[in-house]
């Protein structure tokens, strides 16, 4: 066996590991485990005072385009080809008026900011999504890191079991990574009940079976690291893979992902729906030290039928939101927690022929709360239609800086791609929005 090829070798292992630890290994999945030493937290001089209190991020991205005038940004003015069936209720805070099915969150007012003037120059989901995660357009020559990859990059910790970036129900169209280095790309959670699953030792295979077939990988790898893994990073990555995810599989930190420890009352408040499981193993992982967890809730595209998708949809939004926020402030965890609620466009102001909203990214909103925030407060405006912005605009750029800016990052540092150009967290436009720090 030791005289294989690199590519049998690379088969064998992967179906070795496979039967040690019921997981599917590929370059990908050994990105996900691999803890890099060269990598520890950067700091970052901060303009004035602002910022800094963030330790974690949950981004909750709202894939479709959901609508600013029925949620953050209703117009009861507004004529009814405009407003549509949404009432506008009014916030715990005075000035704030959220759409009416967000009651829950209106009562939570005094704990989030909302940022009413974005745009965007991406009118296509897939593309209007990587620029909102990235704060860059697509490319086909390069993939730009996202949000969660630029705070792992900053604040990677080679001595911790979890992943500093964890995604929950994305998919395999988040950018990731992007061109920084495999060991930071997000692990991915593709249910939130289920976690992370075949990680036990207990899975059929006995403490000293296990402990052999780990001395046959070293003994069978032993040649081949000595001719390759000094050379090639990849083959580095796919050895500290194997040390990670065994480590993880004896932690403790394995209980993060068991949603069953919580007790019914905290089940509850975050409701039955997937997105509601994804929050709570959000907070969860936050509370084990994971930096970034990006969860995705879709189904906002609501070219037709707009009273029955908002009323269906939004209801489960308000409690998911509402009991994620209730839930860290009462446990001590939202002042160092930043929780953002982001959607890559709008929808049109009028309504179509078929009840409707049609993709619009002219103008549309985004939340903010904890890590620094200030509570209670809005940030730019639209005119009495929703459909253009009065005064500044803002973009995905300010959002990654001003994430950046929360978490005392330093979101201007350039760091060059493998081909050698300059990108920086905020791209070189973005500027963070510190009116919103308190």
């Amino acid at each position: 066996m030791k005289h294989l090829d690199s590519l049998s070798r690379r088969h064998f292992l992967a179906e070795t590991a496979k039967s040690c630890f019921g997981l599917t290994i590929g370059g990908s999945m050994a990105s996900m485990f691999q803890q890099s030493a060269s990598a520890n937290s950067l700091k970052h001089s901060l303009t004035g005072s602002a910022g800094g209190k963030a330790k974690h991020v949950i981004y909750l991205m709202m894939t479709g385009g959901m609508s600013h005038l029925d949620t953050f940004d209703p117009k009861p003015d507004a004529a009814a080809d405009i407003r549509g069936t949404t009432r506008s209720i009014n916030g715990k805070t005075p000035g704030i008026q959220l759409g009416h099915c967000l009651p829950k969150l209106a009562a939570m007012s005094e704990d989030i900011s909302l940022i009413r003037n974005m745009t965007s120059t991406q009118g296509a989901h897939s593309q209007g999504q990587y620029f909102m995660r990235t704060g860059y357009t697509p490319r086909s020559s390069i993939t730009h890191p996202s949000t969660g990859g630029w705070v792992n990059h900053f604040t990677h910790d080679a001595t911790a079991t979890l992943p500093g970036f964890i995604s929950i129900h994305s998919g395999n169209e988040h950018p990731g990574e992007g061109f920084l280095p495999p060991h930071l790309s997000p692990l991915p959670i593709t249910s939130a009940q289920e976690g992370l699953p075949n990680t036990s030792l207990a899975r059929g295979v006995e403490q000293e079976q296990f402990e052999k077939r780990m001395q046959m990988r070293q003994l069978l790898d032993s040649k081949f690291d000595q001719s390759f893994a000094k050379g090639q990073s990849s083959v580095r990555a796919y050895d500290a893979m194997y040390d990670a995810a065994l480590k993880l599989m004896k932690s403790e930190d394995l209980q993060a992902f068991d949603l069953s420890q919580e007790t019914k009352a905290t089940q509850r408040l975050y409701g039955e729906s997937n997105f509601g499981k994804g929050a709570l193993l959000a907070r969860r992982l936050i509370e084990h030290g994971v930096k970034f967890v990006d969860l995705k809730l879709g189904g906002f595209d609501w070219h037709g039928d707009l009273e029955e998708q908002m009323e269906s949809q939004l209801p489960v939004v308000d409690e998911v939101i509402s009991g994620l926020l209730y839930d860290l402030k009462h446990r001590g965890l939202l002042d160092s927690t930043l929780v953002v609620v982001a959607t890559e466009f709008g929808r049109s102001p009028k309504i179509n022929q078929n009840s409707g909203r049609n993709h619009f990214p002219k103008a549309f909103s985004t939340m903010m709360a904890g890590g620094g925030i200030k509570g209670g407060f809005v940030y730019g405006e639209t005119d009495q239609h929703g459909e253009n912005i009065i005064g500044e605009k803002v973009d995905a750029t300010n959002i990654n800086a001003t994430i950046g800016q929360a978490m005392g990052l330093p979101y201007d540092k350039v760091i060059y791609s493998p081909s050698k150009r300059p990108f920086s967290m905020g791209n070189r436009h973005g500027k963070p929005i510190l009116e919103l720090f308190s």
